[in-house]
C-alpha cells in the first residue's frame, strides 16, 4: 500500500486560533501543512506572506508545503525559504523557464516543485519533471478555498503517475483542490501521494476525525 499524506490547507483554518488548529491536525497524524501564498495578481486573492509563514513555522512541527500562487516567484523564493518552508512550489504558468528556479530552490536546502492548473497541458511540465521533487496537480481553479472539484483533472493525475513510473522519476504527486471523503479515493487511485484538503478538515465539527477519515478513504476507498 502506498503511503499517502494528508496536507491540511491552512487557508481554511480559523486564523484567530491558528496554533490550536495546527496542533489538532498534527495530533491526528498530519506531518505536512499546506500554505497557500496568493498575491492578488496571479490569482484574484491575497493571503499569506513570509512573515505569516515564519509565524506558522514557530507553531508547527510539520513540513510546511508553501504553494506560491504568485506572478513573480523568483523574487520571493529566498524570503519564503528563510521563513521556514520545507517545500516550495510555483506555477509553470507564472514563469518562462522553471528549471533554473527549481535548481535555485534546491540549492537553498528545500524540496522544490511545480504546480499545474487544470487547463494546462502536462507537456508544459515535461522538461522539468526529472528535477522536480513535487508536482502539484490543481483540481480546482486556484485563488480561493472551497471551490468545486474538477473531475476532468483526474485522468491527468493518472497520466502523470504513469509517466513517472515509466521514466523512473522521483517526484511526489500532490493533488490540491476539493479533496474530501468522496474525492480522496479518486485521486489516490489515480496516483496522488499528497492530498491537500482545507474546507473538509477545518470547517468540520471535528477536524482531527476528518483528517483520519479522509486518510482512511484515500488508502482504502
Amino acid at each position: 500500500m502506498r503511503d499517502i499524506r494528508i496536507a491540511p490547507s491552512l487557508l481554511s483554518a480559523d486564523f484567530s486560533r491558528l496554533g490550536e488548529a495546527i496542533k489538532t491536525v498534527e495530533d491526528a497524524g498530519v506531518t505536512m501543512l499546506h500554505v497557500d501564498v496568493m498575491d492578488g495578481h496571479f490569482v484574484p486573492n491575497i493571503t499569506f506572506g513570509p512573515i505569516i509563514v515564519k509565524a506558522i513555522r514557530k507553531l508547527a512541527k510539520s513540513d510546511l508545503d508553501v504553494h506560491l500562487m504568485i506572478s513573480d516567484p523568483a523574487t520571493y523564493l529566498e524570503r519564503f525559504v528563510e521563513a521556514g518552508a520545507s517545500y516550495v512550489t510555483f506555477h509553470v504558468e507564472a514563469i518562462a523557464e522553471a528549471g533554473p528556479l527549481l535548481a535555485r530552490a534546491r540549492a537553498l536546502g528545500v524540496k522544490a516543485g511545480i504546480a499545474i492548473n487544470p487547463e494546462t497541458s502536462l507537456d508544459v511540465a515535461r522538461p522539468v519533471l526529472e528535477v522536480s521533487d513535487l508536482v502539484v496537480m490543481m483540481t480546482v481553479h486556484p485563488g480561493f478555498g472551497g471551490r468545486s472539484f474538477i473531475r476532468d483533472a483526474v485522468p491527468k493525475i493518472k497520466a502523470l503517475y504513469d509517466l513517472r513510473e515509466a521514466e523512473g522519476y522521483g517526484f511526489e504527486i500532490e493533488v490540491d483542490g476539493g479533496v474530501d471523503l468522496e474525492t480522496a479515493p479518486l485521486v489516490a487511485r489515480a496516483g496522488g501521494d499528497i492530498l491537500v484538503t482545507g474546507v473538509a478538515v477545518f470547517k468540520s465539527e471535528d477536524p482531527a476525525a476528518a483528517v483520519r477519515a479522509i486518510a482512511e478513504a484515500a488508502r482504502h476507498g
